[in-house]
């Protein structure tokens, strides 16, 4: 059986790795173009085609896979399914239609909660108290073709947008190894999608998304500083400086000051009004600084007591 493997990000590489420690032929695998980064804009590769190498599998990377010319060599190719993880681009239906067995997905997500590019962070920052991979069959819809299999995932306490995707990178490679037996011997049971998804759109995370407003609750804020953690990562405006946010924690009461006035800044951290409750900043980045605790950050930065956080720089 011949299969096709396209996905980009770390998110691909355990399901990768795992087909090919599994003995499948993988007669290539797909990724997007190698990109420019650094001040030499360096080409470097995704982090899929580093693992494609490893194990000698040839790698294509068209800027569309719609191309005429990229389709021709899917169809000299002629997989009998094509797995998709975290790819990034647009699957057309000509594609999906191609290999016997159809093309599958391996989502990060419970389905049909969290269609969308970023149902990870979402999950963290929505307060989830469980996650999981769904492999799928892909359709022309965006994640709402027929489900094949799942698996659970809980969330800890303190879990982050980094953490939760190790565990469902991990649970995804795991899931298809357990799954593509039962697509290829045709005793897969496909279970058709409600046309509407009980939660919102995971839309993509952008930077802006991680501006901390106080006019929110603490709770809310400490699950948006987690499912930030570690890309955009959350942040706010100090002395009209950026100050990203690694960790904090989420206090009820009122704070009785207006949402972002700093209450105190000391060992514990910087306590900072919210429309409800209080939230204590204990892992801070200044703009141009290091990471660090911020029992450490405030031996070499005084803030003054009702000093105010801005969502802006001034």
């Amino acid at each position: 059986m011949k299969i096709v493997y396209m996905g980009t990000p770390d998110f691909a590489v355990l399901p990768l790795r795992a087909l090919a420690e599994s003995g499948y032929e993988i007669a290539a695998v797909v990724t997007q173009p190698d990109k420019p980064k650094g001040r030499g804009k360096t080409l470097l590769p995704t982090p899929v085609k580093e693992e494609a190498q490893k194990h000698d599998i040839p790698v294509y990377q068209p800027v569309k896979v719609r191309d005429l010319e990229f389709m021709q060599v899917l169809e000299n190719i002629n997989p009998d399914i094509i797995v998709v993880a975290a790819f990034g681009q647009l699957i057309p239906q000509a594609i999906l239609d191609l290999p016997k067995f159809g093309c599958i997905n391996i989502h990060a997500s419970l389905l049909p909660k969290y269609r969308g590019a970023a149902p990870i962070q979402q999950a963290v920052i929505d307060g989830e108290r469980e996650s999981g991979v769904t492999i799928m069959r892909m359709a022309a819809g965006l994640d709402t073709g027929d489900m094949i299999s799942k698996v659970i995932v809980p969330l800890a306490e303190d879990e982050t947008g980094g953490s939760l995707f190790d565990k469902l990178a991990q649970a995804g490679a795991e899931l298809l190894i357990k799954t593509l037996p039962s697509i290829l011997d045709g005793t897969a049971v496909y279970e058709k999608q409600p046309e509407e998804s009980p939660t919102p759109y995971a839309a993509m995370i952008t930077k802006q998304m991680g501006l901390l407003d106080f006019s929110r609750s603490a709770v809310e804020l400490e699950r948006l500083v987690r499912g930030m953690n570690p890309w955009p990562s959350a942040y706010t405006y100090l002395n009209g400086k950026t100050l990203k946010v690694w960790k904090s924690k989420a206090v009820s009461g009122s704070a009785g000051e207006a949402p972002g006035t700093i209450l105190a800044a000391d060992r514990d951290g910087i306590h900072v009004a919210c429309s409800d409750g209080i939230l204590i900043l204990t892992e801070v980045q200044l703009e141009g600084k290091k990471r660090m605790d911020t029992d450490a950050f405030l031996r070499g930065y005084k803030i003054e007591k009702g000093s105010v956080f801005m969502n802006h720089k001034e």
